[in-house]
């Protein structure tokens, strides 16, 4: 099948990683990454590297017994290993599972559990985490680490894949075998898996990379995402493999530095740049003027809804307008602001084509212009490429996305008169802040552990530099007394045990929560006092 078609449909039989990444190999000299480590080290790899590699682990994991339909845990920071391994899984024909190096071993655990996933490749923190939990985790029978040390009971990722064949002939892979599954947070329970066929996501990113973010083969494309994230599949690997682009990587460890973002998009011959809003809010925070970004000539930002005012400071600085992109870890590209066409600041743009997206009401019929509704996704007579397969394990979760002829996203937003959608709003309870989906519910579950606390309910309080923050409301028990001490002291308590990103930056102790009749919390009013409080 053509990398390129303007009407994507689903071969019977895929594997992104043969009819992609083996097919770019055939030229040996076409560069596939620019890799730049922690301590600025450089790294150029060709597509050829990432198709040898990614056979070896194929190779060396089907000899030790992991098979096709088997899930295996990726927990690695931006080392060129993640790439070898997603790679390699889709050889294998098993679902790989990327996660972020933030999960607590307490999130390990569900994930690992509720998927059985029998192996795990990931570096030493991460193998530390996990052992810690080692007794929990039945199914994990493969344990493998990435680095120049493994603990007692770990395989060195190096001495896996040091013997095995850098050839492995190509299998029939139906398309409609799972490849992926990611985790999305949700308001009433726990993260649901989200599962994606070999053409869902792989092949559906063509979407991406060809019609919003304007890839080609001599681009060299920077993603600033975590490998964990949606957001990695979307721009740091599907998206612009399947245009043939050059990926930039920026190993960078610890708190993130927009200076250095900005010496980066100076120093080395960047093309396009894509970055959650957060990330563009800090970088119009620098003296832009200091910097020449010569080789650019497009951004893109996606995650949560950009200000006007950024796109216009940005624009300003560098004469490049921030393309909004709008879909979800369950899809592709769903409406963008594509390239050559005029932007209206704030919107979300367009669908691209392949994609019928509307607004719809409650007769589940597309409202008028201007009218808010349902943000959807056409899905029968033909459901369109790029959308995920069901939330595993969880049929009244897929049930609850379906309507009518309709995948509901989840999501409000109205449509102009010149087709332009905006965003207005989530419709369920899933907090977006600086780019990160949480879901209430962990961080809930979280403060409810800690002693001094009878009861919490956290909802979105709108912050002007990452969207949204974590605001939690608490009814202490009794003998306890709220005070800064220990609100420092729950925040620290939530980062021990769940992902750090989700601790509540601001707690209110209150005497009682809002609730209906039936003792559910109504969170609408709990939002409501949030946006009346100061900033």
């Amino acid at each position: 099948m053509p990398l390129h078609t303007d009407v994507l449909t689903a071969p019977e039989d895929y594997n992104w990683a043969y009819d992609v990444v083996d097919r770019w190999a055939a030229d040996p000299d076409h560069q596939a990454m620019l890799w730049v480590g922690p301590d600025g080290s450089e790294r150029r790899l060709s597509f050829a590297h990432f198709a040898a590699a990614s056979a070896r682990l194929a190779n060396a994991l089907d000899a030790v017994g992991v098979g096709g339909g088997d899930r295996v845990l990726v927990l690695l920071p931006r080392v060129v290993e993640w790439w070898e391994t997603i790679s390699g899984l889709f050889k294998l024909g098993a679902v790989a599972m990327p996660g972020t190096v933030l999960l607590t071993a307490k999130d390990i655990a569900y994930r690992v559990e509720i998927a059985g996933a029998s192996g795990v490749i990931t570096d030493l923190d991460g193998a530390r985490k996990i052992d810690a939990i080692r007794d929990q985790l039945p199914t994990l029978r493969l344990l493998i680490c990435v680095g120049e040390t493994a603990p007692d009971g770990w395989i060195r990722y190096a001495d896996l894949v040091a013997d095995a064949s850098p050839q492995r002939a190509r299998r029939p892979t139906p398309g409609s075998d799972p490849s992926l599954i990611y985790f999305t947070s949700g308001t009433v329970g726990n993260p649901k898996m989200v599962l994606h066929s070999h053409v869902s996501c792989p092949l559906g990113h063509t979407i991406t990379g060809k019609y919003w973010l304007d890839l080609g083969k001599d681009d060299l494309h920077w993603n600033v995402s975590d490998t964990g994230w949606g957001k990695a599949a979307w721009s740091s690997l599907f998206g612009p493999w399947n245009m043939g682009a050059t990926l930039f990587v920026h190993d960078g460890r610890g708190k993130y530095n927009p200076r250095e973002t900005l010496e980066f998009l100076q120093r080395y011959p960047i093309t396009t740049f894509c970055a959650a809003p957060t990330i563009y809010r800090l970088l119009v925070l620098e003296d832009l003027k200091d910097y020449a970004f010569p080789h650019l000539r497009s951004c893109t930002g996606a995650g949560e809804p950009l200000n006007p005012e950024v796109i216009n400071i940005w624009q300003a600085a560098t004469g490049l307008a921030i393309r909004d992109g709008y879909g979800q870890t369950e899809s592709v590209l769903l409406c963008g602001n594509m390239p050559g066409k005029p932007i209206k600041p704030g919107s979300m743009g367009m669908p691209p084509p392949g994609i019928e997206l509307a607004v719809i009401g409650d007769d589940d019929q597309p409202v008028a212009v201007g009218q808010e509704g349902d943000l959807a996704v056409r899905v029968k007579p033909h459901r369109p490429l790029g959308l995920f397969l069901e939330y595993w394990k969880n049929p009244g979760a897929t049930a609850a996305s379906q309507r009518g002829d309709w995948y509901v996203t989840g999501d409000r937003a109205y449509v102009d008169a010149e087709g332009y959608f905006w965003f207005v709003g989530r419709a369920d309870d899933v907090i977006i802040s600086a780019g990160y989906r949480i879901g209430p519910f962990e961080v809930e579950s979280a403060l409810i552990e800690h002693p001094a606390v009878a009861e919490a309910a956290v909802v979105a309080k709108p912050d002007p530099a990452r969207g949204d923050i974590v605001k939690a409301y608490v009814i202490l028990t009794p003998g306890y007394r709220g005070s800064p001490e220990l609100m420092a002291e729950l925040q620290a308590f939530v980062k021990q045990n769940t992902a750090p990103y989700k601790y509540p930056r601001e707690i209110n102790f209150v005497s009682e929560l809002p609730k209906t009749i039936s003792g559910k919390i109504r969170r609408v009013v709990l939002r409501d006092w949030a946006r009346q409080e100061e900033p």
